[in-house]
């Protein structure tokens, strides 16, 4: 079997969390914002959609563009449904936004995210004052009839920065005095943003608590690299037999780094450089070179911080040696797909040894060729872990909807492709 190099420097599309909160607070802020570096997919595509239909002034995406914001209380009454297509961030954090408007807003997606959860955002909107109506199952079409909101005070059942996202911006608009309680915390992006904003947003490990006074300001932004993105071309570059890969320009939040300890943690070398502030973010160079790995246990607190990148880092632990068990992971049950069975049902079909657990999975390492076909359900996450697996040499490996990975990285097969030498 060919040896498989990897050399070269990608810099990977900007990051997902920080473009949707880029544009949402752009066009809240009282003023002109610039954005740069801003990640063009489908995603985020939703989100500039959903503002612009609220009565945004939103130029089309560009890698360097202006917003001019007109304050928090500028948004209109949407004439057509929010079409928030795949995007669970759009749905839930605009939720949080159009809940503090005396107006009425139906939000609805693909079939995709018309399965996923609302339940968990429409809760604390519904406890501040807003009206919600769900469908049956709890998910979208979701109508949200704004009110005047009052304060609240909110423990969410699981991390998650979504619905934490949600009820701050909610107190944001509504100008009051919002708190939420996790069980540990989620990525920050939020509150840091809010922060370099003027906003008055305090973090005490998983609690935090937002008091408005006076304006959200404006605020140029430069979007850093993703670092979902980047795992995905860490774990080919750790899987090689040679070579180095550098990633730069990656934000190095320390809510969003977990599946790069976790992979130094299994044996690959893992360093960072040029690391500095950068709009409140941690922002740096992330190199990775290949090296014996080998499986770990993932669970507890620790999830949060790799949730994305889970059905990844199975695909690495099925050609590490021994085992790696994830638990404390039910979050991936209703995610684009239930990536618990769809990762598993996977490594299977090309010929790894996986099970199922309630809220994770087991794999077993091994060093035999995979071949076989995957299929995606439409998650691009699914496409992108099983599409480094299939980059390794001596494997066979035929992802069945390529084209899905646009909703986050629409170049990865190109950047895959740029990285190896074999």
């Amino acid at each position: 079997m060919a040896a498989l190099t990897v050399s070269g420097s990608v810099r990977v599309p900007g990051d997902k969390s920080i473009s949707h909160r880029a544009l949402i607070l752009a066009a809240l802020a009282a003023g002109k914002s610039r954005v740069r570096g801003i990640l063009h997919a489908a995603d985020v595509r939703s989100t500039s959609g959903v503002l612009r239909a609220l009565g945004a002034d939103l130029p089309e995406l560009s890698s360097d563009f202006g917003v001019t914001g007109r304050g928090l209380r500028s948004l209109a009454p949407p004439k057509c449904v929010l079409d928030c297509g795949n995007s669970g961030t759009t749905a839930r954090l605009v939720a949080g936004v159009a809940a503090a408007y005396p107006f009425a807003s139906r939000f609805d997606g693909d079939e995709s995210l018309s399965r996923r959860p609302m339940r968990r955002v429409a809760r604390p909107l519904a406890a501040m004052g807003a009206r919600v109506d769900l469908a049956a199952g709890g998910t979208l079409p979701m109508t949200i009839e704004g009110a005047k909101l009052a304060s609240l005070e909110w423990s969410t059942e699981s991390a998650s920065a979504q619905v934490k996202s949600a009820v701050l911006l909610a107190g944001l608009v509504a100008g009051v005095e919002v708190t939420v309680r996790e069980p540990v915390p989620s990525r920050d992006h939020t509150e840091r943003m809010l922060a370099a904003r003027g906003i008055d947003v305090r973090a005490d490990g998983a609690v935090v608590t937002l008091r408005p006074a006076g304006p959200l300001q404006a605020c140029d932004v430069a979007v850093p690299a993703d670092p979902s993105s980047a795992a995905f071309l860490a774990a080919f570059a750790a899987l090689a037999d040679g070579g180095e890969v550098e990633l730069p320009d990656l934000c190095l939040n320390p809510t969003r780094t977990g599946f790069l300890r976790a992979l130094a943690r299994m044996g690959a070398r893992v360093t960072f450089g040029d690391e500095r502030d950068q709009g409140g973010e941690v922002v740096g160079s992330l190199f990775v070179a290949p090296a014996g790995l080998r499986g770990i246990a993932v669970g507890g607190a620790e999830v949060p911080s790799l949730i994305d990148e889970l059905p990844l880092l199975a695909c690495v632990a099925s050609r590490a040696e021994g085992e790696t068990v994830i638990t404390g992971a039910a979050e991936l049950r209703v995610k684009e797909s239930d990536r618990i069975a769809a990762v598993v049902a996977n490594l299977r079909a090309v010929g790894a040894a996986a099970e199922e657990l309630p809220d994770g999975l087991r794999v077993a390492g091994g060093a035999g060729r995979l071949r076989g076909e995957v299929r995606t359900f439409g998650d691009h996450r699914i496409a992108m872990a099983f599409g480094v697996l299939g980059a390794l040499p001596g494997n066979e490996i035929r992802v069945d909807d390529r084209e899905c990975v646009g909703v986050s990285y629409p170049d990865f097969w190109l950047d895959l492709n740029r990285l190896s030498s074999a």
